[in-house]
């Protein structure tokens, strides 16, 4: 095997990548709490004159003897804007250099704010994190030619989580799988598909889409005839070939966890390969879900994927494939049902309608045994998002919308240039169009779930105009009350109990922290950098969507104040800490087992005192 070095993997993209992650480091470290920043004057006093591009000097003590210093300001919800470039490292005997993620995490060890054997592990996934964001670097696509990319082809062109710092560690990948299957790789992928005996595999589908009705939807014929001959050929003389299932597998998956794990099942027949299917396929954004580039009307196929990344491993639970076509069922229902969604919102929700779980008999079997070693085989069917389209429209996850491209050019400033609309007019339509849905699901319903970036689709008309949303994800994320409401009763049993059930306060974060913290926080500041709309003015703007849908409901008062939106304050989550501190965090029994790290709460910015709301 030839040794090169991948040609994204220079110098000047390094550098710059090393710049930009140490800055998104310092400013995440303080949004936490790690790391508590103080004026960088004369006895810590008040700020000085504003530096260029606004913010100013700050310094923040991480460990004995190292103090980062950076150019940057405070941002609402308590956020923090680090400018990359700014990061300065000084040393117990004065001496200052540029700061580096490397030394910045060697630093919190040695402050004792990361165990020390997540520090070691980091090491690899920052590494991995840089050389992804190296690829990214080196296409310096502008923002212009961005916006008219496809929804799939677009997603290849994303930096990725915007508060997880090590956000594409991806662990278990090579540099080979690096350069092959993750988005910014931009390349197609074939996916190999198997059977697998019903002793070990269970397949669950909406009505109408049992195992054949989907594999006629998702397979040539003459497909299904080679994949036929293969399973007559695989499987043990006697066996029907009606026992079997069959799916699509991540070709990484096969190598690295079928093969070597169920290899008594493949000794014995029980999963038999079929062959390479034809149709090619882009990663979206989280790696093991795939758009049908050529046949765009089948369906998007999210496939169990064992590596370590964004702090969970990407498997594929049974519950989950068993809840997904029965929860599919009623969330469709209540949309077909609710002429707010369905008309006046018009918000595409799109079914997960059928699923594929995979047993291992033995490890599944092992009592508390960590999540990543139940979830190892799967396949679970989505409806694309674009094939739900009107002429002219164009999806783009909300995530895009916090894109800059190389050469310092927001695309969200391309897109409200392209609309011919003013910034606050065009952020008007945004937040019409992203909010009432979600809203209407929380308090109509009590339904939350995660509208992410990732997740969260905007749809616009062919004058780039926001026009709608979309939400995936819907089903895996879904979280309801945990007494029940009357909206419940119709939900079929085999959802009901599955999904997750939390309190009003629980519910109400879901949908604070992925949207208003996990992406409003970083959006409000880009819009004041790049159009001139104050954050201020975005979080009043909020507010206002948030008030006019309230006041178009006012029977659901009571859900109003159970899921209080307007609250003083947010409960503040630490993603990175609960990852850097939590030394078992990859290895628990349950993926959403919480690390708890006390905090201080965050300013909800969509809050007014009473006797302000009043005047």
């Amino acid at each position: 095997m030839p040794t090169t070095v991948p040609a994204e993997l220079t110098a000047e993209h390094f550098g710059r990548a090393s710049d930009r992650l140490v800055a998104k480091m310092l400013a995440e470290l303080c949004f936490e709490y790690a790391l508590r920043p103080v004026p960088d004057g004369p006895g810590g006093a008040a700020p000085q004159a504003p530096v260029e591009g606004g913010g100013h000097r700050w310094r923040a003590p991480v460990a004995p003897g190292a103090v980062y210093l950076f150019e940057g300001r405070r941002t609402t919800m308590d956020g923090w804007l680090v400018h990359p470039g700014t990061a300065r490292r000084e040393a117990a005997d004065g001496s200052v250099t540029p700061a580096a993620p490397f030394t910045l995490l060697r630093d919190l060890g040695s402050a004792g704010l990361i165990d020390p054997a997540v520090e070691a592990f980091t090491v690899g996934e920052l590494t991995a994190t840089l050389s992804a964001d190296c690829r990214l670097a080196q296409s310096r696509t502008g923002a212009a030619e961005l916006a008219e990319l496809p929804h799939a082809e677009l997603e290849g062109h994303q930096s990725g989580h915007p508060w997880i710092f090590a956000n594409k560690g991806r662990v278990g990948f090579s540099g080979r799988d690096r350069a092959q299957f993750p988005p910014e790789a931009r390349r197609p992928l074939r996916l190999p598909w198997i059977a697998v005996h019903r002793s070990l595999a269970e397949h669950h589908g909406v009505p109408g889409l049992d195992q054949d009705a989907l594999i006629a939807r998702e397979l040539d014929p003459a497909e299904v005839r080679r994949f036929t001959g293969s399973l007559d050929r695989g499987r043990p003389q006697g066996t029907p070939a009606a026992e079997y299932v069959w799916l699509p597998v991540h070709p990484w998956q096969w190598d690295e966890v079928v093969v070597p794990l169920f290899a008594a099942e493949l000794a014995a027949g029980l999963i038999v390969p079929l062959g390479e299917a034809g149709d090619d396929y882009l990663p979206q954004q989280s790696i093991r879900t795939f758009t049908n580039l050529s046949r765009p009307d089948r369906h998007n196929v999210k496939v169990s994927l064992a590596i370590l990344n964004t702090m969970v491993y990407r498997g594929i639970p049974t519950e989950l494939c068993r809840a997904a076509p029965a929860s599919t069922r009623w969330v469709r229902a209540l949309h077909a049902g609710d002429a707010f969604l369905s008309e006046r919102c018009r918000v595409i929700l799109p079914g997960e309608v059928a699923a594929v779980a995979v047993r291992h008999p033995v490890l599944e079997d092992i009592p508390d045994a960590p999540y990543r070693h139940r979830q190892l085989l799967g396949a679970l069917w989505r409806e694309p998002v674009t094939a739900q389209l009107d002429e002219g429209e164009r999806a783009r996850t909300l995530a895009a919308l916090l894109h800059v491209d190389g050469q310092g050019r927001a695309f969200t400033a391309e897109l409200v240039q392209r609309s011919g609309l003013a910034a606050e007019e065009w952020l008007r339509a945004l937040l019409a169009a992203v909010l009432p849905p979600v809203l209407h699901l929380l308090y109509r319903y009590g339904l939350a779930f995660n509208p992410h970036g990732e997740n969260a689709i905007v749809v616009f008309d062919g004058r780039d105009r926001p026009a709608r949303l979309a939400v995936k994800d819907f089903v895996d994320d879904m979280k309801l009350l945990d007494t029940d409401l009357p909206e419940y009763a119709s939900l079929p049993r085999e959802a009901l109990g599955v999904l997750m059930r939390f309190d009003a306060a629980e519910l109400t974060s879901s949908v604070a922290k992925s949207l208003l913290v996990g992406h409003f926080r970083y959006l409000a500041p880009l819009l004041q950098d790049h159009l001139g709309v104050a954050e201020e003015r975005f979080w009043e703007l909020v507010r206002a969507e948030v008030l006019r849908y309230q006041e178009e409901f006012p029977e659901l008062a009571e859900r109003f104040t159970l899921f209080d939106l307007l609250a003083p304050e947010f409960e503040r989550v630490c993603l990175n800490r609960e990852r850097l501190l939590g030394g078992g965090y990859h290895d628990r029994a349950e993926r959403d087992a919480e690390f708890h790290l006390d905090a201080p709460a965050i300013p909800n910015p969509l809050h007014r005192p009473a006797r302000e709301a009043a005047a």
